[in-house]
């Protein structure tokens, strides 16, 4: 019989059971394809910091150990590759005689390198000009000094004479903030800036010249290849792990600098938004297709009792019943999961080049078997358990009447969706407040917190907004039958009275149709729109840190007038912005201090109005060049020093000719959060005429060039040929690279892509699978208006009324949801964003997209209806 049964359902109940399935898939693929993606990208960011380290560990001997006995301690440790020792000593200052001038530097740092340190650690020293091997400049101190490879250097260290080198090559430390560490002290005690001068010495000459100085030190430089998990927070906690007993075997004779591990600790909080993320838009469209799964079974809900009642007259027992029905949820349940796995695994390889999504064997696989499992507990939620609770409740003379309910649903009783909108206000209340912190990653402790009941909000808006449309929509279908009458007129003439009765009785199901395409269009918006604003930050965080297009930084020192942009002007640049850049003391406080033009800046770099406070960013660069002594102050500077608008804010700057500080008043007119080039605490901004006045000297920084936004790397590769090692370029593909966590050069992208393709298909679903199998159900309404005397074009006026109604209102609803969502969602993934947006990136053609699948779907299944309404009403009874 269960043969029977189920050829049975898939002849006569393809429609219902195909739907079914498809919302089945639609859920299992989404949690398949997610939840491997995820994992895949946890790996990848492993992998990214590992790359990013040229140094793993820097071990540093402590006083009165033995540096051999420490080396050789290192190499005996499980999973070091190699270990080199270097030598670091402090130098008073270098000099150089050239071209009949004599430069002299200020205090810098002497490095004693093996032969092969370069091979073994290759992204520590970058080489510029010059050889490779023997005494190397770093770029900064060749420029500070004006010499080339082949020139003389003279170093001067403590307890010793000076010491003449020559130069045989120029090289850049990209590294140099983690290689002049200061080892084991807290990230609060570091030095805000490596040492501008540097010279690399071969191991022998270092020994040669620092025989006798004092203040020298040994650090170990480490390699290792030990294999670590995939997961960043697990890869941090053993490396971490195993820098601690390295300690512990030293016996306080070495502290080790983890670079590695300060690497990984940054992954793991990126892993853990990437796994908020996955909850915050991932998890509720699994929840809206085991839902559009329900919606589709309960279609069929009235026509399920009825079979269950004629079997029960019949003679079989409700156990047999309950089989049978088991045996559709598991068909649905089987069928539709397949059918999921395939779709993520075409996902993964369409999208993806694999389609385990790039993870391991093990990771794959269990991912496909827990939304395997998903997939059928899904079913048999939506068509077991209302199968078994008819068996229960529901006796056979019931299902010879036709449902009807009366009253309102208990919810709507009780106001369950206000409070749960007052409840979603509350936490949303809290979790955006000032200092709090959905992720908790302490820098150095292994274990890493997520605050997650932050995701009560935006879960109880969609809830609440959900239960407030179908509030709504019920109230204006059962109070609201003279306009539904006017409005469906127009299609069904003479029937429109009866067709607004029918949508009326029919509020309960209409409604809930109007909710489910509103919850997935929803989706689609807070999905797209999200995902839009995130990328829209992290351009904007590029920008920032690297100015314009490209940027030519000049040499601390150097006096570069603003006659100098002239020669910037190579093909590709359409504007050349000189910008200053001192340092200034308030109080005992450093601080940068940016000399602009008002008037021309925003030619070069993009200002935004999220970057300032109290006015718009062309408010404030009007109101900062109406007053040639106005000041912009950081908002870190405005509390700490209780500043009013007005204010006079007196700084100390160097004057360029007498090298003294000299106290200059300025106005504060405006508050800086943020501006191009500039540090992200404390800055100030002024008149780049009023800073040259106050200093001496019109010497420029930076020179910030606009290219139009395409070609950045051509005209930064012309600039390196033309200004060689005299000045930095920089642009700004090569800026995103680096200042883009994991998390946004990596899994957005690809997280956006499955969501958004996702999102479109259940918007279609929810608008067309759900009208189509409504439909199929009322064929008996249809006849029976047929043989009545209805003609064609007013059955088809009704059904076109219907389908427009359910459109407009799941339409509307689910924009003004998803608008909702999208507010409250950047908002409290704050940390996410660098800096946090003024406003929300609105995909307008991808949402336009989503809107006409929606509106496709809901039309092509009425006009499937209109077809299958216009049979010969004998014919179309007799079926039924």
């Amino acid at each position: 019989m269960n043969t029977a049964w189920a050829r049975g359902l898939a002849r006569h109940r393809t429609g219902r059971l195909v739907a079914a399935l498809a919302g089945i898939a639609l859920a299992v693929a989404l949690v398949a394809s997610l939840g491997s993606f995820l994992t895949a990208s946890k790996a990848t960011m492993t992998q990214r910091a590992v790359r990013s380290v040229a140094v793993d560990w820097q071990v540093e001997v402590q006083p009165g150990a033995d540096p051999n006995a420490m080396l050789s301690l290192v190499r005996r440790t499980p999973g070091i590759q190699t270990a080199v020792p270097v030598g670091f000593a402090h130098s008073s200052s270098f000099a150089a005689h050239v071209q009949g001038s004599t430069q002299t530097t200020g205090p810098g740092v002497v490095l004693g390198l093996p032969d092969d340190y370069q091979k073994l650690f290759p992204g520590e020293v970058r080489p510029l000009t010059g050889s490779t091997s023997g005494v190397l400049l770093a770029q900064q101190t060749a420029s500070n000094l004006h010499v080339a490879p082949g020139d003389t250097v003279g170093i001067q260290l403590p307890g010793t004479g000076a010491r003449q080198v020559r130069v045989a090559g120029v090289v850049d430390l990209p590294q140099a903030d983690s290689l002049f560490q200061k080892v084991g002290a807290p990230s609060q005690t570091q030095p805000t800036a490596p040492p501008d001068n540097v010279v690399l010495l071969p191991a022998a000459d270092f020994a040669s010249l620092t025989g006798h100085a004092t203040g020298v030190t040994t650090q170990i430089h480490a390699a290792r290849d030990a294999a670590l998990p995939t997961d960043p927070a697990a890869a941090f906690t053993a490396v971490t792990g195993s820098a601690h007993h390295l300690e512990a075997r030293a016996s306080g004779g070495a502290i080790v600098g983890n670079n590695l591990g300060a690497a990984l600790d940054s992954a793991r909080q990126d892993a853990l938004y990437a796994q908020i993320l996955f909850l915050f838009l991932g998890v509720p469209g699994a929840v809206l297709a085991a839902a559009l799964t329900a919606s589709v079974a309960a279609a069929g809900g009235e026509r399920r009792r009825q079979e269950q009642g004629l079997l029960r007259l019949r003679g079989l027992r409700p156990r047999r019943i309950a089989s049978l029905s088991g045996l559709e949820a598991a068909l649905v349940g089987v069928t539709g999961g397949l059918a999921g796995l395939g779709i993520a695994a075409l996902t993964g390889r369409i999208a993806f080049g694999s389609a385990s999504f790039g993870t391991s064997a093990g990771q794959w696989i269990l991912w496909y078997v827990l939304a395997f499992v998903l997939g059928a507990a899904v079913a048999a939620g939506a068509v077991l358990v209302p199968a078994l609770r008819d068996l229960r409740t529901v006796t056979v003379a019931d299902t010879r009447r036709a449902e009807r309910r009366t009253g309102s649903p208990w919810w709507m009783r009780y106001g369950l969706d206000f409070a749960l909108l007052i409840g979603s206000w509350l936490v949303f209340r809290a979790s955006s407040g000032n200092q709090y912190a959905l992720v908790l990653a302490p820098e150095g402790v292994p274990s890493i917190s997520v605050s997650y009941w932050a995701f009560l909000g935006p879960a109880l808006l969609w809830l609440g907004a959900a239960l407030l449309l179908w509030r709504l929509t019920l109230l204006a279908l059962t109070h609201g039958r003279g306009v539904l009458t006017r409005l469906s007129r127009p299609f069904a003439s003479h029937l429109a009275g009866t067709t607004a009765a029918v949508l009326s009785r029919r509020r309960r199901p209409l409604a809930r149709s109007v909710v489910l395409l509103a919850l997935a269009v929803s989706f689609a918006v807070s999905t797209a729109t999200f995902n839009a604003t995130y990328k829209q930050q992290a351009e904007v965080d590029a920008r920032l840190t690297n100015g314009a297009d490209v940027t030519v930084t000049e040499p601390p020192g150097a006096r570069t007038p603003p006659s100098a942009a002239s020669a910037l002007k190579v093909s590709g640049v359409h504007h050349v912005e000189p910008i200053q850049h001192r340092f200034a003391y308030v109080g005992s406080d450093l601080q940068d201090l940016y000399g602009v033009r008002p008037d021309t800046i925003a030619s070069a770099t993009s200002l935004q109005d999220a970057y300032f406070s109290g006015g718009s960013a062309a408010t404030l660069m009007k109101r900062l060049a109406n007053r040639p002594d106005g000041l912009l102050v950081s908002a870190e500077t405005v509390k700490d020093f209780q500043l009013a608008p007005g204010d006079t804010v007196n700084l100390r700057v160097q004057d360029a000719r007498t090298k003294a500080l000299r106290t200059v008043p300025f106005h504060y007119v405006g508050v800086a959060k943020e501006f191009p080039t500039a540090p992200k605490d404390s800055f100030f901004v002024a008149n780049a005429s009023y800073v040259a006045k106050a200093t001496g000297s019109d010497a420029i920084g930076a020179f910030l060039l606009d290219t139009g936004g395409t070609h950045q790397k051509q005209v930064a590769a012309r600039l390196r040929h033309r200004l060689g090692t005299g000045a930095t370029v920089t642009d700004l593909t090569q800026t995103r690279g680096t200042v883009g966590t994991s998390l946004t050069s990596v899994d957005l992208a690809g997280l956006t892509r499955i969501e958004l393709a996702f999102a479109v298909l259940l918007a279609a679903g929810a608008g067309g699978l759900v009208l189509a199998l409504g439909l199929a159900e009322r064929r008996r309404t249809f006849a029976i208006a047929t043989v009545l005397g209805a003609r064609p074009r007013q059955l088809r006026g009704m059904v076109l009324t219907e389908a427009l109604l359910l459109t407009a209102g799941g339409l509307a609803g689910g924009a003004l949801i998803g608008w909702a969502l999208s507010e409250m969602l950047v908002k409290v993934l704050t940390g996410v964003f660098d800096p946090p947006p003024a406003g929300l990136s609105v995909p307008g053609a991808y949402l336009t997209l989503t809107a006409s699948a929606a509106a496709v779907a809901v039309l092509a299944a009425a006009l499937n209806g209109v077809r299958r309404a216009a049979r010969p009403a004998v014919e179309e009874l007799r079926d039924l």
